[in-house]
């Protein structure tokens, strides 16, 4: 198994830590050929969109070229887990493969940021969760998209076919849960 970590910005180097202490391969994607590269092994491949500055990570997407084709391989089914900006990149108005609409930097600034701990449907209720500058959910677009996760009344997390989006960062604790409900997806 074999997993691209969009590495064009954000908090990449922590979900490749994650997976490879899960003996999952990491590949970063930082331009069209690596994603070509990437995409062309006929094994199990799994994408990670990272934290980060969406509006940033959206514009190199599409100057290098690579908005169609990860929007591609997303919705032919490549497992998915975006994470706080790649929650946002998953959203409508975005490469819009999940049927949610976001609110950017909903619990305000960095000193908004904080940590809790909750309960995520098919992983347990004592997941920690790292928020920092973090979006929210404000709405599921359809029954396809299932709410996994609530923090003082906001979605967090959801599911969608082969897509997980969080708004906080896991690879940012020591809890491995999330990303090997990734890896189960493939």
């Amino acid at each position: 198994m074999k997993a691209a970590v969009l590495a064009l910005q954000g908090a990449f180097i922590e979900h490749e830590q994650v997976l490879q202490r899960l003996g999952v391969e990491t590949v970063e994607i930082r331009q069209l050929r690596d994603w070509t590269e990437f995409i062309s092994e006929v094994r199990g491949r799994l994408l990670i969109l990272p934290g980060g500055e969406s509006t940033v990570q959206l514009r190199l997407l599409k100057e290098l070229g690579l908005f169609e084709p990860i929007r591609q391989a997303i919705a032919d089914g490549m497992p998915v887990l975006g994470t706080c900006a790649g929650m946002i990149l998953l959203s409508q108005g975005y490469l819009g493969t999940m049927d949610i609409r976001v609110r950017r930097n909903a619990y305000g600034r960095q000193l908004g940021s904080f940590h809790t701990t909750g309960t995520v449907q098919g992983i347990g209720t004592d997941v920690p969760m790292t928020f920092i500058r973090a979006p929210y959910i404000e709405e599921v677009l359809s029954a396809d998209c299932q709410p996994i996760a609530e923090v003082d009344g906001h979605i967090v997390a959801a599911c969608q076919g082969n897509q997980i989006a969080t708004a906080f960062h896991p690879e940012l604790d020591s809890d491995t849960r999330l990303h090997q409900l990734l890896i189960s997806l493939q």
